[in-house]
């Protein structure tokens, strides 16, 4: 079920036209332990995707996760990192992995405003297509997901069952 906020901007980009975060593009990995994995910041271009995908199965594999805990977590950042290049308007993402007892929690942030696609949804032409499920589809394989909106940008986070 997914939790729709427009709070104050806690949790969000402080102060600053730019997030931290886009000074330097980095990638950080923990060892195997619970709590924190990975956090990764990438221009919020059409090849972020791919290679978020990629970030996602190597977070699985490296940490022994199921099969379906990997297909999860790379749909999710798929799904979650598309949203942020073709609505956002914002120059960069940052996706975090984080590992608890019994779950992988996802989050996905970025520093622009919701734009609304260029061209209406025509249903018909758009059940056969290979992309525009979004929200629905990160809620078909999470336990639960939020968005927090601010004036800062957007934060999703997805959490998947372990």
């Amino acid at each position: 079920m997914s939790n729709v906020t427009d709070p104050s901007p806690v949790g969000a980009f402080p102060g600053t036209a730019r997030p931290a975060w886009h000074e330097r593009p980095h990638e950080q990995v923990a060892p195997r332990t619970r709590g924190f994995l990975v956090v990764v910041a990438l221009p919020a271009t059409p090849r972020a995707v791919p290679r978020l995908r990629r970030l996602a199965r190597a977070v699985a594999r490296g940490h022994r996760l199921s099969e379906a805990a990997e297909e999860a977590l790379t749909v999710i950042v798929s799904e979650l990192g598309t949203n942020v290049v073709l609505h956002s308007g914002s120059p960069e993402l940052q996706v975090t992995f984080e590992i608890g007892v019994g779950s992988l929690t996802v989050g996905v942030r970025d520093c622009g405003h919701w734009r609304q696609r260029p061209a209406p949804r025509c249903e018909s032409a758009d059940m056969d297509a290979a992309f525009g499920r979004g929200l629905a589809l990160v809620d078909a394989y999470s336990v639960e997901t939020s968005v927090l909106r601010s004036a800062e940008g957007t934060l999703v986070r997805s959490v998947i069952a372990l």
